[in-house]
């Protein structure tokens, strides 16, 4: 078996190269030529190359500058947002707080009064029971008292006991105590029994 070996068919279209990349039989000026056109193309990509660095340097530098700035404005919205919070916590009562005042100042002003009859004591508890009334309702605090014979809401309604009545299962028969909501989320259930199923 013979070997296959690539053969040239034309040796003398073959031109030795240099390491350097320039024919080894070139003459002393085209060998001149041929390095100062290398070096003219390696500076020119060297300059390309360096320009390059250049600009990714600059859109680094860019891009770090927008990530510290996010960075501040990010715990500035976390500062804002714990004073917010701490402000809100602070004087969240302060509304609920000044519709009060005008009740306190009725009830000092009835208990001043030293020599009140049934009737006016009546009629200053009535007036400042409207006044509180009005104040938790100004609030968004508002009574659950449900009629009698009203469906039995379990989220709204606390059953005492379960007593005989004429009413359908599951209806309230009496209020015991005057439930509350604030702000549609319940504060405290109203107390009730409940009839018994049938």
């Amino acid at each position: 078996m013979s070997e296959n070996k690539p053969t040239n068919p034309n040796p003398a279209d073959a031109t030795a190269m240099g390491a350097d990349g320039i024919p080894v039989d070139a003459s002393p000026e085209e060998r001149e030529a041929a390095q100062a056109a290398n070096e003219t193309e390696a500076i020119s990509e060297l300059a390309i190359a360096q320009a390059a660095v250049a600009t990714l340097t600059a859109k680094v530098a860019d891009l770090q500058d927008q990530y510290i700035r996010g960075q501040a404005e990010v715990q500035n919205a976390r500062r804002r947002a714990d004073e917010d919070i701490s402000k809100a916590r602070k004087f969240a009562v302060e509304a609920f707080a000044e519709s009060l005042l005008p009740v306190t100042d009725s009830l000092e002003a009835g208990l001043a009064i030293k020599d009140a009859s049934i009737e006016q004591v009546r009629e200053g508890a009535t007036a400042t029971l409207r006044q509180l009334t009005s104040a938790l309702e100004r609030n968004k605090v508002i009574a659950i008292n449900p009629e009698p014979g009203s469906k039995f809401d379990p989220h709204q309604h606390q059953a005492i006991s379960v007593v005989p009545s004429d009413l359908e299962a599951n209806s309230v028969v009496m209020v015991l105590q005057k439930g509350y909501l604030i702000a549609d989320r319940v504060l405290r259930p109203a107390l009730v029994t409940v009839s018994a199923p049938k």
